[in-house]
């Protein structure tokens, strides 16, 4: 957006707080620390990474903030938005990926944002992104209805089912592998370009995407809770290592935050933490008619209304 100047310290501080208190949350879960680890980019700016692996609960997880900036915005920035070519830019988030060792609980994604496109003379443009979502392989429908209605819940301040429907349905359309005709998961919120339109102002964008980002816990904490203890055997390790591929697949083709981060030169460990550490891939395979993960597929890998 053009007009509004964004409160850059003030929006850090909130999401290094927000790292803060999740990690705190996650390692209390877990029962095992995050691993800390900072970092600088040689073009400007850094972060601190928050990782676990081989952890009492989670096969991997991160939780990152980044603080970027550069001389030349990224061609992932720009490529609707050609006026901005050449600006400096600056640009700060916090991104998770949660991958549960246990396949009866879902891997999970959140990521909050804002950029800032800088240059002489120009007021600044600024705009906030994110969204939280859902890739269970074992579904439950009581969680995929709680995850979306906190979801729900979290938007509803802010434009009221209008928006939420919104945010939804963009959630449906991003997180979809085109070259396979399939949802990653369950869905849940996206959105993007908050304010870049001229018809948000500061304080309303920044709300929302802090309402996103402090709806995390509340959306998924519960699930694991209720499914931690759940037994399993190879057979559901097997397919959750099948269904990770398409997460790989996804953040590898499609994902905006992971070419960003590619292209503007940021730390590859960083990025690259939300892929899962154990995934398969089988030639044309389908599972079997009625089985559990034939359920998957034919009732929840397709876009409703859960909440």
């Amino acid at each position: 957006m053009t007009g509004d100047t964004p409160d850059l310290a003030r929006i850090k501080q909130y999401l290094t707080g927000l790292q803060a208190r999740i990690v705190e949350r996650l390692e209390a879960f877990d029962g095992q620390p995050f691993h800390a680890d900072g970092w600088e980019r040689p073009g400007g700016g850094g972060g601190l990474t928050r990782v676990i692996e081989d952890g009492g609960f989670f096969e991997r997880g991160g939780v990152n903030f980044s603080h970027v900036m550069g001389d030349g915005m990224p061609a992932s920035a720009t490529a609707h938005r050609p006026e901005l070519a050449g600006r400096r830019f600056e640009a700060m988030g916090v991104s998770l990926v949660l991958h549960p060792r246990n396949p009866y609980c879902p891997t999970a994604h959140m990521n909050v944002r804002c950029f800032v496109a800088l240059a002489e003379g120009k007021t600044p443009v600024w705009w906030f992104g994110g969204g939280l979502d859902l890739t269970p392989y074992y579904p439950f429908e009581e969680d995929v209805r709680h995850f979306h209605a906190t979801c729900k819940a979290a938007v509803l301040p802010y434009g009221g089912e209008a928006e939420y429907r919104r945010l939804k349905e963009w959630c449906d359309r991003y997180f979809h592998l085109k070259h396979r005709n399939e949802a990653r998961g369950v869905g849940g919120l996206f959105f993007d370009d908050l304010g870049a339109d001229g018809k948000t102002g500061f304080d309303a964008a920044f709300g929302l995407t802090r309402s996103v980002g402090d709806a995390f816990l509340e959306a998924y904490l519960p699930l694991l809770e209720r499914r931690r203890d759940t037994p399993y055997g190879e057979r559901e390790r097997d397919f959750q290592a099948y269904r990770r591929g398409r997460y790989v697949e996804f953040n590898l083709v499609f994902d905006r935050g992971t070419l960003f981060g590619l292209q503007s030169g940021g730390r590859t460990e960083s990025i690259l933490m939300s892929l899962p550490p154990i995934v398969k891939w089988r030639y044309d395979w389908h599972p079997e008619p009625g089985s559990p993960e034939a359920e998957l597929y034919e009732r929840y890998l397709k876009p409703q209304d859960w909440a």
